[in-house]
């Protein structure tokens, strides 16, 4: 996605909002693209500026809106331990996604696809850089990898079961969240109990 300037920003997001809609009748096509931007009172000769790629683009334009509206939402998280900041960060995320699965689930299938890989890696690193942002983590050195790298696998796999979970709530979603955060949390203890070992 080509960078643009904060003045720019506000139509390509209203023009997603307007896509989004549309995306579960006729899915992620050029023509729903042109249809969302002339519902959002914008001539179509504008998606060639704002989705460059196409889709991909549409599609990129789509999480970036979504990672910003996911910090916005989750609101002050100083008050809270750094795992229930990212448990806060990645359930906003879903249940503002709850309204557009069909779209997600669409997107997902066009990430998948061989020629988009940098793309969908580019995305789900760009998430996991704002919920870790977003919940304070300002670290610069190797643990600034890690930590991303542990989390976009976390949120990638939850993401997957929330897509197969059908109940009303994001009761069993939280449940299969917590249980990889559990996990994640004592592989890290179990890794500092072997750097002290070691340092001994």
């Amino acid at each position: 996605m080509s960078p643009l300037s904060e003045a720019e920003r506000p139509a390509r997001d209203a023009a997603i909002r307007a896509i989004l809609p549309l995306v579960p009748l006729s899915g992620w096509t050029s023509r729903t693209i042109a249809q969302g931007l002339a519902a959002a009172g914008m001539p179509e000769e504008d998606a060639a500026f704002l989705f460059p790629r196409g889709v991909p683009s549409a599609i990129e334009a789509w999480l970036d809106l979504a990672d910003r509206e996911m910090v916005e939402a989750a609101g002050d998280l100083s008050g809270l331990r750094i795992p229930d900041r990212i448990r806060t960060l990645i359930a906003t995320r879903l249940r503002q996604a709850t309204p557009h699965k069909p779209a997600v689930r669409q997107a997902l299938a066009i990430l998948s696809l061989p020629w988009n890989a940098p793309l969908a890696l580019r995305t789900v690193a760009r998430t996991a850089s704002a919920m870790w942002y977003a919940a304070g983590d300002r670290s610069a050195d190797f643990s600034w990898y890690t930590r991303r790298a542990s989390l976009a696998a976390i949120y990638g796999a939850t993401l997957a079961y929330w897509l197969r979970d059908d109940s009303e709530d994001l009761g069993p979603t939280l449940d299969f969240l917590d249980r990889r955060l559990a996990d994640l949390a004592r592989l890290t203890r179990r890794r500092r109990r072997g750097l002290a070992c070691r340092a001994g």
